[in-house]
């Protein structure tokens, strides 16, 4: 077969859809000796530079020009979706199509696999709040209900994407994410060392790493660490780790005004955007990793954690008790006075925390590439067929 793949979220490598992506790319290209790929890449006006993995020659990057840049970001991307892709599959003669994110054409000519990480807009009533983005959404469902067949990154995920989208579960498939081998435990004291000075971070920390998007639930760990801090038996930074992302959209609440309302700007630390390498040794200094959200389909970042051995408390919905398991504390995330106390709970209890980490990268151990991608292959047959 000759497979085409939406490169588009490699001009996003930070994401978690890039993320994804990316490693999935890895995979295929470990896992199939068979098969050969174009991987299609939109040449947006303002487009950032790609990161392409390094990948056998099988693999082939074609780029498009959008022809409609001078009307704006989202309708070249619009463009790029519905005509600029289809334009590519036809002049590259494809057998199949995989949009890896839930965005497809509604007029596709050759089988198409969609990935749907989450529902998200379906879900949370705050991302439904303007017109272009419910019409966007509305078009993705649209597409997503004429794909061959759908991809869900977690059972959550798939019961989500059957209710909301409507769909039959036969041709909803559950592949999960893993993480890259570079995540594990890391005890270099230089290293260890080296992060905390690059970010301004003391000796002992809480740490939180993601978004700052509504549904993050950043706020209400503000408070909790508010709540518990004069209990705690020896200081604890809060560490809130990531790029805080269109600052002052009502889907991305600013945090600092609380922490300095709060009086904490100085045991609150705001790391900025972290660099790849610099992951693991954060997650491996931290003293537990807490990840409240109200909402994941997958939850990369507790499997991020858990593969570098922390300790993590997450939230008792979604996708994530299905990703962690039990090698996590689990609470209720829309209880401040609950994320408190699992927090203190866990710093009073170093034995309890060092049984969760270990328990934590055996987890982490059954979620790997090379299975994603056997899994994606396995697709890919079913969907020409």
């Amino acid at each position: 077969m000759r497979i085409g793949i939406n490169a588009l979220f490699l001009m996003q490598p930070a994401t978690g859809t890039g993320q994804h992506l990316f490693h999935l790319l890895q995979g295929l290209d470990q896992h199939d000796q068979e098969n050969t790929y174009v991987l299609l890449s939109p040449r947006f006006r303002r487009a950032t530079a790609s990161r392409f993995p390094e990948l056998g020659p099988r693999f082939r990057n074609v780029q498009a020009v959008s022809a409609l840049a001078q009307l704006g970001d989202n309708v070249e991307k619009l463009w790029w979706e519905q005509v600029g892709l289809l334009q590519a599959c036809r002049r590259e003669r494809l057998d199949l199509l995989h949009c890896p994110y839930f965005a497809s054409p509604i007029l596709s000519s050759i089988p198409t696999v969609t990935t749907i990480h989450d529902v998200i807009p379906l879900l949370v009533p705050e991302y439904r709040a303007r017109l272009a983005g419910r019409l966007y959404t509305e078009l993705s469902v649209l597409a997503a209900r004429r794909a061959r067949a759908i991809i869900a990154v977690s059972e959550c995920s798939k019961r989500d994407i059957e209710r909301t989208l409507r769909l039959p579960p036969e041709r909803i498939h559950v592949i999960g994410n893993a993480v890259d081998e570079s995540y594990q435990p890391i005890t270099d004291p230089r290293l260890l060392a080296g992060v905390r000075e690059r970010y301004g971070i003391g000796e002992r920390f809480i740490l939180y790493f993601g978004g700052f998007d509504v549904r993050k639930n950043v706020l209400r760990l503000v408070q909790a660490y508010a709540q518990i801090r004069q209990r705690f038996d020896e200081p604890y930074q809060l560490v809130l780790a990531g790029r805080l992302r269109h600052v002052g959209h009502p889907l991305y609440p600013d945090p600092r005004p609380l922490v300095r309302e709060l009086g904490l700007e100085n045991e609150i630390i705001f790391t900025g955007q972290i660099r790849e390498q610099d992951k693991a040794p954060l997650y491996s200094a931290a003293t537990l990793f807490v990840f409240p959200s109200l909402y994941e389909g997958f939850g990369m970042p507790v499997l991020e954690a858990m593969a570098c051995g922390a300790a993590v408390i997450t939230s008792n919905r979604s996708a994530l008790p299905e990703v962690a398991g039990d090698a996590a504390v689990l609470v209720d995330p829309t209880r401040t006075e609950a994320i408190g106390e699992a927090i203190l709970e866990l710093l009073r209890d170093p034995s309890r925390r060092a049984r969760l980490g270990e328990a934590a990268r055996q987890r982490a151990r059954l979620f790997s590439w090379g299975a994603v991608a056997q899994e994606t292959l396995r697709v890919y047959r079913q969907a020409v067929a």
